[in-house]
């Protein structure tokens, strides 16, 4: 296993690398001899099992800087998850605001683009970066996941309370001529049934790049209230979101908005 030296700080796996690759440090490995290479001390113990190990399977001291090496790296070519927020500015505190982030992440969609929001206010508003990058780029596939509820006290039926969003929603709301696929929780439509079941606010494009973030797609939300959320380009994570996201599809958990 090599979590230890994964946990390594990447000045001390540098300097770890140099020693080795010199000989400066080799086995047997203990906390004494690292500290006095590198320094360092929490961990110390950890560290010198895995090299020790190595050492045990017959992996040099310059074959073990070359994975090291390798490590930081490929660890280098990662982008670090960027801070997204919006609301009062903060001197000295520096990130990318809300709606930038949203919608710079939406003109870079060349393929794909999940989202789920919450709420959403003024649709032609909220949707129309979306509907413009599906004109710009007419094989994108969209899909959103929105919440549609039941307001207390409302006691349509289901099938008229679902006709009655998707009339609104494609008429008044979708800006676009190119539709993308909509999806919403039937749970939120059960008579007496819990409400805002469908609460999460993500965005995945292309399956690289994800914005997880507290805010609906509301004026308010998107430049006014405290929001906070983060920006990855992560291959991986954006992965497994689509796939949570593909399973609630695949199970029938959300359902197809009509056509209209």
């Amino acid at each position: 296993m090599t979590e230890p030296l994964l946990d390594l700080p990447p000045n001390h796996r540098r300097r770890l690398a140099q020693a080795l690759e010199a000989g400066v440090l080799a086995a047997p490995f203990t906390r004494v001899s690292l500290r006095a290479a590198l320094g360092i001390e929490e961990g110390a113990d950890a560290v010198a099992r895995v090299l020790d190990r190595w050492e045990g399977l017959g992996v040099s001291g310059p074959a073990k800087a070359a994975w090291l090496r390798s490590l930081e790296e490929a660890e280098s070519l990662r982008e670090a998850p960027e801070f997204v927020w919006s609301g009062p500015s903060i001197h000295g505190l520096h990130a990318r605001e809300t709606r930038q982030a949203l919608e710079q992440s939406l003109a870079s969609a060349e393929q794909s683009v999940w989202l789920s929001t919450y709420a959403y206010f003024d649709g032609p508003r909220a949707f129309e970066p979306l509907a413009q990058r599906m004109v710009e780029v007419p094989h994108l596939k969209v899909t959103l996941l929105l919440n549609v509820e039941r307001k207390r006290g409302d006691s349509t039926e289901h099938d008229d309370l679902v006709r009655r969003f998707t009339e609104r929603f494609w008429n008044k709301d979708w800006p676009g001529p190119q539709r993308p696929r909509v999806f919403y929780d039937p749970r939120a439509l059960a008579p007496g049934g819990p409400k805002g079941v469908l609460h999460a606010k993500a965005l995945v494009v292309d399956e690289q790049l994800s914005f997880i973030t507290s805010a609906n797609l509301t004026e308010a939300a998107l430049d006014r209230n405290i929001e906070m959320g983060v920006l990855l380009r992560d291959r991986a994570f954006a992965a497994a979101v689509v796939a949570y996201f593909r399973s609630l599809l695949e199970r029938e958990r959300l359902r197809p908005l009509p056509a209209a």
